[in-house]
């Protein structure tokens, strides 16, 4: 029964925000996108109660920290047609670098779920953000698709 409770409060949820995008495509509220992913991730790899109270922390801890490197590298692959050979070299040393760190963010974040998620659940995590990703997209021009 809390299961299905738990189910149908989180399919709410997600309908409900999925509803808010379709009608204002342009203009998305940063809280309900949290809200939207939030759901679209619980129910996709069927996280339970106990899960999510545990595996939230980390993963929004983790993709704080990919967010930021993220956009460090995308920083530096701006105003390229200006820069000289040796900034050229440098910003590329950067960016592996910049890898790097993304891989090891990602291993201490598979670490610490490891306690939390089943292996199958991590490993469904990976393709789950960008299929987050296109269903907005879909949604915004008007293709629909389910959530």
């Amino acid at each position: 029964m809390k299961k299905i409770k738990s189910i149908l409060i989180t399919l709410i949820l997600l309908l409900l925000t999925w509803e808010s995008f379709a009608q204002r495509p342009s203009q998305i509220d940063p809280e309900k996108l949290q809200a939207a992913r939030i759901a679209f991730i619980t129910t996709r790899i069927d996280l339970k109660p106990e899960q999510a109270e545990k595996f939230w922390p980390i993963f929004n801890e983790y993709n704080d920290k990919r967010e930021a490197t993220m956009r460090e590298i995308a920083e530096l692959n701006r105003n390229t047609e200006s820069i000289s050979e040796e900034q050229a070299k440098d910003r590329i040393k950067r960016r592996f670098e910049l890898q790097q760190v993304l891989l090891s963010e990602e291993q201490a974040f598979v670490q610490k779920a490891s306690g939390v998620l089943s292996a199958k659940q991590i490993l469904m995590l990976n393709n789950l953000a960008r299929d987050f990703t296109r269903q907005l997209y879909q949604r915004q021009r008007g293709g629909g698709g389910r959530p």
